[in-house]
């Protein structure tokens, strides 16, 4: 069993080769722990996770077992891309969960930010435990632990993911990039030939789009945001963007303001740009958006999203505003 801290002489993974060799070394580890036997992994779709599943499926092909619970709170595209991926690409032992209407039920009405974490958080527990519960032999949990994991929460990583697995359910756990950062795990996910979108996918928080729908979740407003969302990710793609901002998306409040649709009054919502660049998130700076493209973001988003007819800039770095607004 490897230890939780990273050798001296552990160098950078930056090169194909490194993370070849990288690769190589975890298959064998990961073959002489496991054996015949199931390992579990929760997939979010987020790079740790789509990696750790890489490199398990490349190691153990089918005694893998990848649950993906879609919360309902995916951005567009998202779980589409992981049935894609694993289920048809890699032809993983996948097990899909929509989960949209138990989780959006539960929220409805609900306001407060931290009591929508909590629900979304709780809820993905069950859910999980629902669906492991059905497994049989299933010996080993793997988790997408990366190193600064380790290094902000002393070892114990179950905030981060499932960590509501019942006491009674006696997992090993794997956690084949546990000692590498963020950088270095996208590194190995190109050399294990995930699409480039997946590896390189901006940070996204644990609720989703739940915390960027402001207020009490609608499905109205969900969807509105998850559209004006995807065209802001397609026009950064576009125009060279994706790659020089840290983290950019849309978040929606619960009012709305009065505007003109086809020569008639017409109330709609604001979307909020949010685009930040940092090194660490303990702070952010605000990134320079050309306003040609502002424009023209603009016009998509109030012309295209049904429910949208303002679009604000959020100019705020941090401290003093944080990256997401709940």
């Amino acid at each position: 069993m490897q230890s939780n801290v990273r050798p001296e002489s552990m160098a950078r993974i930056t090169t194909k080769e490194l993370a070849d060799a990288f690769i190589a070394e975890q298959v064998a580890e990961i073959r002489a722990q496991v054996g015949d036997k199931k390992v579990l992994l929760a997939l979010s779709g987020g790079v740790d996770s789509s990696v750790v599943a890489a490199l398990l499926i490349k190691a153990i092909g089918k005694q893998l077992v990848c649950v993906h619970v879609n919360h309902g709170l995916m951005r567009k595209g998202e779980s589409e891309q992981v049935i894609e991926v694993f289920g048809k690409a890699l032809d993983a032992n996948l097990i899909y969960v929509d989960a949209t209407d138990r989780f959006l039920n539960l929220l409805a009405g609900v306001a407060e930010p931290e009591k929508k974490r909590k629900i979304i958080g709780a809820e993905f527990i069950k859910v999980f435990d629902e669906e492991s519960a059905k497994l049989e032999g299933i010996s080993f949990l793997a988790q997408g632990t990366i190193y600064p994991d380790i290094l902000e929460s002393d070892g114990v990583k179950a905030h981060h993911n499932v960590g509501g697995l019942p006491e009674d359910m006696q997992m090993e756990l794997v956690e084949p990039v546990k000692l590498l950062y963020k950088d270095e795990v996208r590194v190995v996910g190109d050399a294990l030939g995930l699409p480039h979108n997946m590896v390189y996918r901006q940070p996204f928080p644990g609720p989703g789009l739940g915390v960027r729908c402001l207020g009490a979740i609608t499905r109205d407003r969900l969807h509105a945001l998850r559209e004006a969302d995807a065209i802001l990710r397609e026009e950064f793609d576009k125009n060279g963007l994706a790659g020089k901002v840290w983290q950019y998306f849309i978040a929606v409040p619960d009012f709305k303001s009065v505007g003109v649709k086809n020569d008639k009054r017409y109330e709609g919502w604001p979307a909020i740009i949010r685009a930040v660049n940092t090194t660490d998130a303990m702070s952010a700076t605000i990134e320079e958006i050309p306003y040609a493209l502002l424009h023209h973001i603009t016009d998509r988003i109030t012309h295209e999203v049904d429910g949208i007819n303002r679009v604000l800039l959020d100019l705020t770095p941090k401290p003093i505003g944080t990256i997401e607004w709940e």
